[in-house]
Order: structure tokens, then C-alpha cells, then sequence
């Protein structure tokens, strides 16, 4: 990327699209960039990076002196619907995805590739969390540069190029753009894989499984033969996977595997003990919620102990100190006394262990889930399977309206029919559309002995705000009592 001055990044809101952006600025380069729906969490970090963003699109939005254009896969990007991308193909200018702007700016380097249906962000950000706090004691050959497609709020930043040859890239199976049906993660060059769970996903790109883990098949086959490859066992397709695998593996999982969990002691801390290959074990402190949490450490403490690139002990430090990622149940506010966390909530698999999650942390409280179907598996009627029994566990159902984006794409189910399947398995579920009115609504029924759980990709029309500042109001954290406070304090 040595040859490029200044960039303009089409659908710059994108989960990698940001990151890449800061990567490239951080370089050197001048940034542009446009969108349309901008909202939390990357609408703060777009601010906070100071990298601009113009809405709407327009091929104005275009510097005249970009020397290279980077456009997204949100389906409004193409050329016959939307005018800047248009403008962007007909200025003559170099075009090309986010995917292999990192392909070439982590040319040289020792990438470490994250990939999988789910933990994919929450593991590449403790990867790097722990390579960070391990470069503390180890030194800056162990400072690694890194990409991470969500916000963490560990490590402090999602993108950086740091000190040493390691960089670690969340990969992603979905293809690279509207006119490259590559996977992203075939363009890293990956000296080394972490595999998290495999669970069929994008069913409007991928209709089988067989196609989905397909993209998986080749991506093994790109590290060399002394790579580090490491697999979770316990997705739904990772056992059929690893059938068809040829090369050697390290294997994990909570229960099973090379490296796995034992005597695990759920709660405000989660405390495990992770053995593996005769060694006799790490104990772990957590304060990340669910399962799931504890299979994501269990991997990233299996790739660093096999590659010999942190201590022990050094890994045990930092786990503790590891806050996670937004929107990966991060809690929305300490100041009610009625938990609240955000999943994520863009597919069967993650909205499953965030439900799970909040049962297991929270098993007395009833469990209040506000829901919106926001990717198009969600809204894809050959998804609708999915509804019944994703919300297992979940006391009381809200159904946000689904998105009209893409909607021509797939063949889309309307939110009452969603309602009707969901209502069918057995759920208390209510549709909600107006923000106001449904945070009203959720009021009408929430207890203080509730737990509330937001799930989804989009921004559920503001009500991750609103639900939040409703619940500080009804339900108020009581004050800390003096002595309490004063113990807390010396």
C-alpha cells in the first residue's frame, strides 16, 4: 500500500470497513469515506478516530485526488442502484474490497487468522489482548499489529500495525465484495488458523452446509506446513469439518478436545482450570458471561501455549484483566438494578449462547428478550425453522419489525409472520415497530426481579438507549451503603 496517498472508503460503517480505514490512516494515507446508517458502536469510533464519514451517498462524496477507492458488501452497493459506486467505477480509478487492502498492507508479516461461525471477534481481540500484556514482559517482538471486526473494549482500539511480525486478522467466510464472491479471510495469507465453532450461516450465500464450510476447505489449505492450526470441536459442522481435514490439528473445546475446561464455577467471576497436553493446567478468573466465553479462552489459551508465545502465567494475568467486546453481552449500564446486556445477535448460534448465557449468570430472574431480525438469514423464510427454539429459555419475547434493506434479495418474512412462529412454539411474544410505544410496552411488563437481554445486528431503532435509560428510571440501583463503599474504597 506504500503507492497510495489517499483512500475513499464506500460503506465505511462496515464492521471491517473502519478498522481498515485506521489501519490505513495510521500509515499514512488520507482517509474519506461515506455511508448511510451510521449508529453505535462504530458511529463513536469513526468519531473518536476523527476519520470522516459523509451520508448521504452521493458521488460528490468522492475526492478528486483518491487514488484508491474501497467499496463494502452491504447489498446497497452497487453500481446500477447507487450513484457513488457508480461514479467510483466510471472515474477510472483503482477499485478494490476491504479484504484486500489487508491482504496487501499484512504482506510480510506472520498473520494469525481468526475464523469461524461464532467467538471469531471476542477471540481475535483476547488474542491480541494477551499478546499486548505479554510484549509488557516479553518485549515488543511479541507486540502484535491486528484487526478486529467489532469494538473491543479490550484491547483499548479494533486496528493497529504494532511493534512486532505477528498480525492477527479476523476472518470472515462471506465474500469479499459485490463483484468478488471470495471469501475475505482467502486474501490474509494466514501463517496460522484459530478455527472457533462452525454453524451453518448466510443462508442467502451459503443454502447448505456443505456449501458454508466449502470456503473453510481452502482456507485450510493455504498456511504452510509448519503452521499452527487450531479447531474448536463442538460447533454444530466442526466435527464433519475436521473429517475432511488432512493436516495435523490442535483440537479444543469447553468439554473436549486437546485443550478443554474442568471444574468450572459459574458467576459474577467465572473461575475454570484449562489442561491440555499433559500439562497440569491454568487457572482462569473471567468476568465474560456464558459458555461460549469460556470455549473462546479455552481456544485462544490453546493457540499461545502451542505456538510457545505467552507464559502461563502471563496469560492468566491477562485473561483477568480482559473486559470483551461491545455488544458481545456487555453490560448497557450499572445504574438500575435490573441487568441488562446487548448479544449480538446476527445468527441461530449467537443469539443461542447469548440467551444462554444470561440464564446461566442470571437463573432465577425471568428474561426478557427484545429482539430484531436484522440479517437477512433472520428474515430469510428458509430460516424460519430457527424460530423455534432460539428463544429457550426467554420468559418474555419482543419482536422488533424487520429491516427493508436487501429485502428484494431473499425471499423475506414479514414481522407477523415471525410473531405467529414464535408465538406457535410456545413463547409469550409481542410485535413492537415505534420506539416510543415499545419502550412503553416493555414497561408495562418488566418486574424488578427481570433481566433484559437486546439482541440483535442493527441498532433495534434506538431502543438499546431507550430501553436502558427506562430501566434507570424504574428501577434505580439502590446507593451502596457507607460502610460497603468505604471498604470497597480502602
Amino acid at each position: 500500500m506504500n503507492n497510495v496517498r489517499a483512500a475513499h472508503f464506500i460503506g465505511i460503517a462496515g464492521a471491517g470497513m473502519g478498522p481498515t480505514a485506521k489501519l490505513l490512516r495510521d500509515s499514512g494515507v488520507r482517509i474519506s469515506g461515506s455511508d448511510a446508517d451510521i449508529y453505535p458502536p462504530i458511529s463513536d469510533f469513526l468519531r473518536e478516530q476523527n476519520i470522516p464519514c459523509r451520508t448521504p451517498y452521493a458521488p460528490e462524496n468522492i475526492p478528486a485526488d483518491a487514488d484508491l477507492i474501497v467499496i463494502g458488501k452491504n447489498a446497497r452497493l452497487v453500481r446500477e442502484t447507487n450513484a457513488e459506486v457508480a461514479a467510483a467505477y466510471a472515474s477510472g480509478k483503482a477499485i478494490c474490497s476491504f479484504a484486500e487492502v489487508l491482504g496487501r498492507y499484512s504482506r510480510g508479516k506472520e498473520n494469525i487468522v481468526v475464523a469461524g461461525s461464532y467467538g471469531k471477534s471476542t477471540s481475535t481481540a483476547l488474542l491480541a489482548h494477551c499478546l499486548e500484556q505479554a510484549a509488557g514482559v516479553l518485549g515488543a517482538h511479541c507486540d502484535p499489529g491486528f484487526i478486529i471486526g467489532a469494538i473491543p473494549l479490550t484491547p483499548s482500539v479494533n486496528a493497529r500495525s504494532g511493534r512486532g511480525n505477528l498480525f492477527i486478522l479476523e476472518g470472515d467466510e462471506y465474500p469479499s465484495s459485490n463483484t468478488d464472491q471470495r471469501a475475505k479471510f482467502l486474501h490474509y495469507r494466514p501463517a496460522h488458523l484459530l478455527i472457533t465453532p462452525l454453524a451453518h450461516d448466510h443462508l442467502n450465500v451459503f443454502p447448505t452446509p456443505r456449501d458454508y464450510v466449502a470456503p473453510f476447505h481452502d482456507l485450510m489449505a493455504l498456511p504452510p506446513a509448519d503452521a499452527t492450526v487450531v479447531v474448536c470441536l463442538e460447533g454444530p459442522l466442526s466435527g464433519d469439518f475436521l473429517a475432511g481435514v488432512s493436516r495435523p490439528v490442535v483440537t479444543y473445546g469447553v468439554h473436549r478436545g486437546d485443550y478443554h475446561a474442568t471444574d468450572i464455577r459459574y458467576g459474577e467471576t467465572t473461575r475454570f482450570r484449562i489442561v491440555g497436553n499433559g500439562s497440569q493446567g491454568i487457572e482462569i478468573e473471567t468476568t465474560q458471561l456464558g459458555e461460549h466465553n469460556v470455549q473462546n479462552i479455552v481456544g485462544v489459551v490453546a493457540f499461545l501455549l502451542s505456538r510457545k508465545l505467552v507464559p502461563p502465567d502471563c496469560l492468566a494475568a491477562a485473561i483477568a484483566g480482559f473486559r470483551g467486546i461491545k455488544r458481545r453481552l456487555d453490560r448497557k449500564s450499572e445504574r438500575t438494578s435490573v441487568p441488562i446486556f446487548e448479544g449480538f445477535g446476527s445468527s441461530y448460534d449467537k443469539a443461542r449462547s447469548a440467551i444462554a448465557a444470561m440464564k446461566l449468570h442470571f437463573p432465577e430472574r425471568r428474561l426478557v428478550v427484545v429482539f430484531e431480525p436484522h440479517t437477512f438469514s433472520w428474515r430469510n423464510r428458509a430460516a424460519l425453522s430457527w424460530y423455534d427454539d432460539v428463544f429457550e429459555g426467554a420468559g418474555k419475547v419482543f419482536i422488533f419489525e424487520p429491516a427493508a434493506q436487501g429485502a428484494t434479495t431473499h425471499d423475506q418474512v414479514s414481522q407477523s409472520e415471525i410473531v405467529a412462529r414464535v408465538r406457535s412454539a410456545g413463547y409469550d411474544t409481542e410485535a413492537i415497530s415505534d420506539p416510543g410505544q415499545a419502550v412503553r410496552t416493555i414497561r408495562r411488563i418488566l418486574a424488578a426481579d427481570d433481566a433484559i437481554l437486546l439482541l440483535s445486528s442493527g441498532d433495534l431503532g434506538g431502543l438499546i438507549e431507550l430501553v436502558s435509560a427506562m430501566a434507570e428510571q424504574a428501577f434505580p440501583k439502590p446507593p451502596m451503603p457507607p460502610t460497603q463503599g468505604a471498604a470497597a474504597t480502602a
